[in-house]
């Protein structure tokens, strides 16, 4: 009896068929993630915890001001239960941050839960847009970037992509966003140059997130879409000869994807922490520009709780996308998972 050759299955990409059922994720593969996540997470609390300790000074005192009486500055610490022993101290902060109190501010005496509520979902959605335009551009740029420079051919294409990406990089985000302001807010008067009023408002800011990052993942994505194409699937769906839609979608795209999509999520855990001075500069009502005032003000409590959540925001984001992976690539994670 004969068998036929195998067929191009129109459907799944050459080189990746297979790949999904040779390895299965273990219980094993996400224990070790959920270990890792509650180790970094219980290094995060006494991290923020300690914040308040490290500070030079007593922070009460620098609350209340130089010349508020002693028994005042007492009566304060025993109300926040910082007369207690350090173990005493770190469990109630334990207890009171997984119950949802993150303290009160010394500045607006509101709750600091309610100062993350309010500035949490400004801050996210600002990094989510500039997230996904980061991501729509890098990505058909990088392969683009790959497919016009393999094999050495248009050097002065793979020059200025080189040049252009990394001027991009290199510039910090607070510098286009002073940019934009200057050009499209208070010289064309086509947006609005701060605060949040509308969709509009959302361009700038978004765009002064995006630019860097964007040049960043353009670049790993051209490494990653040459790499691709001088794998052997690659050789073998050109010997075919496809049609280039279906060569550069259907093949090449989803095999560059992986990685590229790894600093993706990583991105967004970055743009969520790292808008700070963005925001500030727009006057975005968002975490960022919260942190700086609670700086500015000496408002610890505030201080504290922002680093805490940044903090877990990075590590919740690095645990998604590692099972995320695994789930992509079994064979890479658990591969991995050995060699660590």
């Amino acid at each position: 009896m004969t068998t036929s050759p195998p067929r191009d299955d129109a459907s799944t990409p050459v080189g990746t068929q297979q790949a999904p059922r040779t390895r299965t994720l273990t219980p094993r593969f996400f224990a070790r993630h959920l270990v890792r996540f509650a180790v970094s997470l219980t290094a995060l609390l006494v991290v923020s915890f300690a914040m308040i300790h490290l500070i030079p000074g007593d922070p009460l005192r620098k609350m209340l001001g130089p010349t508020a009486p002693k028994s005042l500055v007492d009566q304060r610490r025993h109300e926040l239960g910082l007369d207690a022993s350090i173990p005493v101290q770190f469990f109630h902060y334990v207890h009171d941050v997984f119950s949802g109190d993150l303290g009160t501010s010394f500045i607006s005496a509101q709750p600091v839960s309610d100062i993350i509520k309010d500035g949490l979902p400004n801050t996210v959605a600002l990094a989510l847009l500039a997230t996904v335009v980061a991501l729509l551009v890098s990505i058909p740029l990088g392969v683009w970037g790959a497919i016009r420079t393999e094999n050495g051919r248009n050097r002065r294409t793979e020059t200025a992509f080189g040049a252009l990406t990394g001027a991009a990089v290199a510039v910090p985000e607070y510098l286009y966003a002073l940019a934009l302001v200057i050009v499209f807010a208070l010289g064309l008067s086509w947006l609005p140059p701060a605060g949040l009023t509308g969709p509009s408002s959302y361009i700038l800011p978004v765009i002064a997130l995006a630019v860097g990052p964007a040049a960043m993942i353009a670049r790993i994505a051209r490494v990653e879409t040459l790499r691709e194409l001088g794998s052997d699937y690659m050789r073998l769906a050109r010997a075919k000869r496809l049609p280039a839609g279906r060569l550069y979608v259907r093949h090449l795209l989803p095999n560059t994807l992986t990685a590229t999509l790894t600093m993706g999520g990583l991105l967004l855990s970055g743009l969520i922490t790292g808008s700070v001075l963005v925001e500030n500069v727009f006057a975005w009502p968002g975490l960022g520009l919260r942190t700086v005032e609670a700086i500015t003000q000496k408002d610890y409590p505030v201080a504290q709780a922002v680093i805490l959540v940044y903090g877990a925001i990075v590590l919740g984001v690095n645990f998604v996308v590692d099972i995320a992976l695994g789930v992509l690539d079994p064979k890479s994670a658990l591969s991995a998972g050995k060699e660590s």
